[in-house]
């Protein structure tokens, strides 16, 4: 299971995602249903680490095995949620892994499907982010000059009444 619920208030999310860098690039996955690219990551399972998480969900959309090189970010979030969610406040942790390099841009499937949805992976050039509707919104400052040590990123979308 999970670990996601909602309520009549809202919804909330644990979350563990990777930072997948090659060659100036990071790996980035989109679905089509939305207008945006997003994480590579999901929820975290009912008694998985974020560590476990990150190794699955990678693994699941990539087809390859990456190794965690360490936890680079630790992100609150509150948004209102977006499309079949519009105006559902929404609150996030989520934990982002700097993933160890494999030296090329091979992918062993391109594409999955989550849900019926066909999601894709796509590798962006972190020059060009700004280019992109993409979340984690700090990726596009944050990604070119990733710290030693982990960075708290709060973001809040509106304010908790």
């Amino acid at each position: 299971m999970d670990c996601t619920f909602t309520v009549n208030e809202g919804r909330f999310r644990y979350r563990s995602a990777a930072i997948i860098i090659e060659n100036g690039c990071v790996l980035i996955a989109k679905n089509d249903l939305d207008d945006y690219y997003y994480s590579v990551g999901g929820a975290v399972i009912l008694h998985e680490s974020a560590e476990e998480a990150v190794k699955r969900e990678v693994f699941e959309e990539t087809g390859i095995k990456y190794e965690i090189d360490r936890l680079a970010f630790i992100h609150e979030n509150f948004f209102k949620g977006i499309n079949n969610d519009n105006n559902l406040k929404c609150h996030e942790i989520a934990f982002y892994f700097l993933m160890k390099s494999k030296g090329n841009q091979n992918l062993s499937d391109n594409s999955y499907v989550y849900d019926g949805v066909r999601e894709r992976m796509f590798w962006l050039p972190i020059q060009k982010l700004n280019d992109y509707k993409l979340f984690p919104l700090f990726f596009k400052e944050k990604l070119f000059q990733i710290s030693d040590s982990v960075v708290h990123i709060k973001t809040e979308e509106y304010k908790r009444t």
